[in-house]
């Protein structure tokens, strides 16, 4: 009995220190090499890199993975008791947000977590020294802002336990004048040929409607065409509520040329010169700004 008493102290008194010690902090860089293969549709893509582990003594036994993806290749450069230097080839996946698609921003993100021990026994601190982005580095239509690098927990509550999860993130955004010359401004033009049939007179209305009926068309034909590249959605785009407008303004040039056409069969020509001057400059103000509203109330 006395025996298994002094056991029972030994193993109290062995196991306190390591209950009581603070985790195992590992400084973690990130430096980026190239990146490439961007899916704007499952937001993929792949990441060329230098990955170095330091601590101040020996680091503690830890075994790192993407949480967000998986290492194509890992070739280690640097083992010692204190520094782990790796270059690494991955493919990795970051959500994606589309709502002000064509001028939309994104994050590309590298997420490092240990695979067996807790925020308890290791937690990756950033060490931004040694992290960045190569300045050689271009990305194809994006351009590259300022990159970060934290470090927070992450709680799988199924399994009631917290990780520390090592984030660097890339914010990549779209060229804006890019974006705008190959989505809005076929649109725009459009727009105004449909809007300088407000300038024929009211006789040629046929020739109004049909101008109209055209912008239509080919509205809606260029409205799936920019569509088609992007995924899916559960909410409109900027592009989206754009083509809404100007489906509305198309909507609206029939509905004028059609009150027009019912004025000039029952004669009344002195109502239809009203609705025409009122029209024949007024319509384009009431365009531009409501494009104007709607870019201003959208970005």
């Amino acid at each position: 009995m006395l025996r298994k008493l002094i056991c029972t102290l030994i193993f109290v008194f062995l196991a306190l220190p390591l209950a009581n010690s603070a985790p195992a902090e590992i400084s973690t860089g990130i430096y980026i090499l190239n990146l490439g293969k961007f899916d704007i549709g499952t937001g993929s893509f792949t990441a060329d890199f230098y990955l170095s582990f330091k601590c101040e003594n020996a680091c503690p036994a830890f075994d790192f993975e993407f949480s967000n993806g998986r290492a194509a290749t890992i070739d280690k450069i640097i083992d010692t008791t204190s520094e782990k230097f790796y270059r690494i080839q991955a493919n990795l996946n970051s959500p994606i947000d589309l709502k002000k698609y064509p001028l939309d921003s994104q994050r590309l993100q590298i997420i490092i977590e240990d695979k067996k021990s807790t925020a308890d026994f290791v937690r990756f601190v950033p060490n931004i020294e040694e992290s960045g982005i190569d300045s050689e580095i271009a990305f194809a239509g994006w351009n590259i802002g300022k990159w970060s690098a934290i470090e927070t927990d992450h709680e799988y509550q199924v399994y009631d336990e917290t990780y520390s999860r090592y984030i660097f993130t890339i914010p990549i955004e779209r060229i804006a004048l890019n974006s705008f010359f190959k989505t809005f401004l076929p649109i725009i033009f459009i727009v105004l040929v449909m809007l300088s049939s407000y300038f024929l007179d009211p006789d040629k209305i046929t020739t109004r409607l049909a101008m109209a009926g055209s912008a239509l068309v080919a509205s809606v034909m260029f409205h799936i065409s920019i569509s088609n590249q992007i995924p899916p959605v559960s909410y409109l785009t900027i592009a989206d509520k754009f083509m809404v407008l100007t489906y509305l303004l198309i909507l609206l040039t029939f509905v004028i040329n059609v009150i027009l056409l019912e004025l000039l069969e029952r004669k009344r020509n002195e109502t239809v010169m009203r609705i025409y001057r009122a029209t024949e400059y007024s319509s384009i103000a009431i365009t531009v700004l409501l494009y104007v509203f709607l870019f201003v109330v959208s970005i």
